[in-house]
Protein backbone atom coordinates (compact mmCIF):
# COMPACT_ATOMS: atom_id res chain seq x y z
CA UNK A 1 0.00 0.00 0.00
CA UNK A 2 2.87 2.35 0.80
CA UNK A 3 4.33 1.89 -2.68
CA UNK A 4 0.95 2.53 -4.33
CA UNK A 5 0.45 5.58 -2.13
CA UNK A 6 3.92 6.89 -2.96
CA UNK A 7 3.19 6.57 -6.67
CA UNK A 8 -0.17 8.31 -6.32
CA UNK A 9 1.32 11.04 -4.13
CA UNK A 10 3.25 12.19 -7.23
CA UNK A 11 0.00 13.31 -8.87
CA UNK A 12 0.53 16.98 -9.80
CA UNK A 13 -3.20 17.59 -9.26
CA UNK A 14 -3.25 15.99 -5.81
CA UNK A 15 -6.38 13.93 -6.45
CA UNK A 16 -5.20 10.34 -6.89
CA UNK A 17 -3.95 9.61 -3.37
CA UNK A 18 -7.14 10.85 -1.66
CA UNK A 19 -9.17 8.97 -4.29
CA UNK A 20 -7.28 5.72 -3.59
CA UNK A 21 -7.71 6.19 0.15
CA UNK A 22 -11.44 6.84 -0.20
CA UNK A 23 -11.85 3.80 -2.47
CA UNK A 24 -9.98 1.65 0.05
CA UNK A 25 -12.20 2.92 2.86
CA UNK A 26 -15.31 1.90 0.90
CA UNK A 27 -13.87 -1.56 0.22
CA UNK A 28 -13.16 -1.93 3.93
CA UNK A 29 -16.70 -0.86 4.81
CA UNK A 30 -18.34 -3.09 2.21
CA UNK A 31 -16.15 -6.15 2.83
CA UNK A 32 -14.24 -5.99 6.12
CA UNK A 33 -12.79 -9.46 5.46
CA UNK A 34 -11.73 -8.74 1.88
CA UNK A 35 -8.62 -10.39 0.51
CA UNK A 36 -5.28 -8.62 0.40
CA UNK A 37 -5.55 -8.67 -3.40
CA UNK A 38 -8.84 -6.75 -3.31
CA UNK A 39 -7.36 -4.17 -0.95
CA UNK A 40 -4.36 -3.75 -3.23
CA UNK A 41 -6.55 -3.49 -6.33
CA UNK A 42 -8.58 -0.74 -4.70
CA UNK A 43 -5.47 1.20 -3.78
CA UNK A 44 -4.02 0.81 -7.29
CA UNK A 45 -7.26 1.24 -9.24
CA UNK A 46 -6.23 4.66 -10.61
CA UNK A 47 -2.49 4.47 -9.97
CA UNK A 48 -0.66 7.25 -11.81
CA UNK A 49 -3.82 8.09 -13.75
CA UNK A 50 -2.56 11.57 -14.62
CA UNK A 51 0.08 10.01 -16.90
CA UNK A 52 -2.62 9.37 -19.52
CA UNK A 53 -4.83 12.47 -19.60
CA UNK A 54 -8.29 12.32 -21.15
CA UNK A 55 -7.32 15.20 -23.43
CA UNK A 56 -4.77 12.95 -25.14
CA UNK A 57 -7.66 11.02 -26.74
CA UNK A 58 -10.27 12.19 -29.24
CA UNK A 59 -13.42 13.79 -27.84
CA UNK A 60 -16.65 11.85 -27.77
CA UNK A 61 -17.72 8.44 -26.61
CA UNK A 62 -15.32 6.38 -28.76
CA UNK A 63 -12.33 8.39 -27.53
CA UNK A 64 -13.59 8.15 -23.95
CA UNK A 65 -14.03 4.36 -24.10
CA UNK A 66 -10.57 3.90 -25.66
CA UNK A 67 -9.05 6.08 -22.94
CA UNK A 68 -10.80 4.08 -20.20
CA UNK A 69 -9.66 0.75 -21.65
CA UNK A 70 -6.08 1.96 -22.04
CA UNK A 71 -6.17 3.24 -18.44
CA UNK A 72 -7.29 -0.15 -17.11
CA UNK A 73 -4.41 -1.83 -18.88
CA UNK A 74 -1.95 0.83 -17.69
CA UNK A 75 -3.11 0.64 -14.06
CA UNK A 76 -2.91 -3.17 -14.08
CA UNK A 77 0.59 -3.08 -15.60
CA UNK A 78 1.82 -0.45 -13.12
CA UNK A 79 0.37 -2.34 -10.14
CA UNK A 80 1.95 -5.55 -11.42
CA UNK A 81 5.36 -3.90 -11.73
CA UNK A 82 5.23 -2.69 -8.13
CA UNK A 83 3.97 -6.00 -6.76
CA UNK A 84 6.65 -7.98 -8.62
CA UNK A 85 9.35 -5.63 -7.30
CA UNK A 86 8.08 -6.41 -3.80
CA UNK A 87 8.25 -10.16 -4.43
CA UNK A 88 4.56 -11.02 -4.66
CA UNK A 89 3.83 -14.36 -6.27
CA UNK A 90 2.48 -14.25 -9.81
CA UNK A 91 -0.93 -15.59 -8.77
CA UNK A 92 -1.43 -12.63 -6.43
CA UNK A 93 -0.20 -10.18 -9.08
CA UNK A 94 -2.58 -11.67 -11.66
CA UNK A 95 -5.50 -11.49 -9.22
CA UNK A 96 -4.88 -7.80 -8.51
CA UNK A 97 -4.57 -7.12 -12.23
CA UNK A 98 -7.79 -9.00 -12.99
CA UNK A 99 -9.64 -6.94 -10.39
CA UNK A 100 -8.25 -3.68 -11.77
CA UNK A 101 -9.19 -4.75 -15.32
CA UNK A 102 -12.66 -5.74 -14.07
CA UNK A 103 -12.31 -9.27 -15.39
CA UNK A 104 -15.10 -11.60 -14.34
CA UNK A 105 -17.37 -8.72 -13.31
CA UNK A 106 -20.09 -9.27 -12.15
CA UNK A 107 -19.57 -13.02 -11.66
CA UNK A 108 -16.81 -12.55 -9.09
CA UNK A 109 -17.87 -11.34 -5.63
CA UNK A 110 -14.72 -9.29 -5.04
CA UNK A 111 -15.03 -7.57 -8.40
CA UNK A 112 -18.56 -6.59 -7.31
CA UNK A 113 -17.22 -5.11 -4.07
CA UNK A 114 -14.67 -3.08 -6.02
CA UNK A 115 -17.30 -1.88 -8.50
CA UNK A 116 -19.62 -0.94 -5.63
CA UNK A 117 -16.82 1.06 -4.03
CA UNK A 118 -16.05 2.78 -7.35
CA UNK A 119 -19.72 3.72 -7.82
CA UNK A 120 -20.02 5.03 -4.26
CA UNK A 121 -16.89 7.16 -4.63
CA UNK A 122 -18.29 8.50 -7.90
CA UNK A 123 -21.58 9.45 -6.25
CA UNK A 124 -19.79 10.90 -3.25
CA UNK A 125 -17.13 12.95 -5.02
CA UNK A 126 -17.89 13.34 -8.74
CA UNK A 127 -21.67 13.65 -8.96
CA UNK A 128 -21.73 17.46 -8.95
CA UNK A 129 -18.80 17.89 -11.35
CA UNK A 130 -20.14 15.29 -13.80
CA UNK A 131 -23.62 16.82 -13.77
CA UNK A 132 -22.14 20.26 -14.47
CA UNK A 133 -20.20 18.84 -17.45
CA UNK A 134 -22.95 16.68 -18.92
CA UNK A 135 -26.23 18.31 -17.89
CA UNK A 136 -29.15 16.78 -16.05
CA UNK A 137 -30.55 14.71 -18.94
CA UNK A 138 -27.31 12.90 -19.66
CA UNK A 139 -26.70 12.49 -15.93
CA UNK A 140 -29.96 10.53 -15.66
CA UNK A 141 -28.51 7.87 -17.96
CA UNK A 142 -25.20 7.89 -16.11
CA UNK A 143 -27.02 7.35 -12.82
CA UNK A 144 -29.00 4.45 -14.29
CA UNK A 145 -25.81 2.82 -15.66
CA UNK A 146 -24.13 3.31 -12.29
CA UNK A 147 -27.14 1.82 -10.50
CA UNK A 148 -27.13 -1.26 -12.77
CA UNK A 149 -23.54 -2.05 -11.78
CA UNK A 150 -24.20 -1.85 -8.05
CA UNK A 151 -25.29 -4.62 -5.70
CA UNK A 152 -28.43 -4.17 -3.59
CA UNK A 153 -26.22 -3.42 -0.55
CA UNK A 154 -24.44 -0.60 -2.35
CA UNK A 155 -27.71 0.77 -3.71
CA UNK A 156 -29.05 1.03 -0.17
CA UNK A 157 -25.92 2.82 0.97
CA UNK A 158 -26.01 5.15 -2.04
CA UNK A 159 -29.45 6.35 -1.03
CA UNK A 160 -28.07 7.39 2.37
CA UNK A 161 -25.23 9.51 0.96
CA UNK A 162 -25.48 13.25 1.57
CA UNK A 163 -26.85 14.97 -1.54
CA UNK A 164 -28.14 18.36 -2.46
CA UNK A 165 -31.84 18.70 -3.16
CA UNK A 166 -31.06 18.84 -6.88
CA UNK A 167 -28.92 15.70 -6.75
CA UNK A 168 -31.56 13.83 -4.78
CA UNK A 169 -34.20 14.84 -7.33
CA UNK A 170 -31.97 13.59 -10.18
CA UNK A 171 -31.43 10.25 -8.43
CA UNK A 172 -35.16 9.86 -7.81
CA UNK A 173 -35.94 10.71 -11.44
CA UNK A 174 -33.27 8.25 -12.69
CA UNK A 175 -34.56 5.48 -10.45
CA UNK A 176 -38.16 6.09 -11.47
CA UNK A 177 -37.16 5.01 -14.99
CA UNK A 178 -34.74 2.36 -13.78
CA UNK A 179 -34.98 -1.24 -14.90
CA UNK A 180 -32.31 -3.63 -13.68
Amino acid sequence: MERFDAANAQDPHGVELPYAQRLSAWVERLAPKASEELHMAARAQHICRWVIPRESYPPGRIGYLKWREDLKQFHARKAGEILRQLGYVEAAVARVQDLIRKRNFPRNAESCVLEDALCLVFLETQFTETTAKTGDEKMLGILQKTWRKMTPQAREIALTLPMSTGQRALVEKALAGFTS
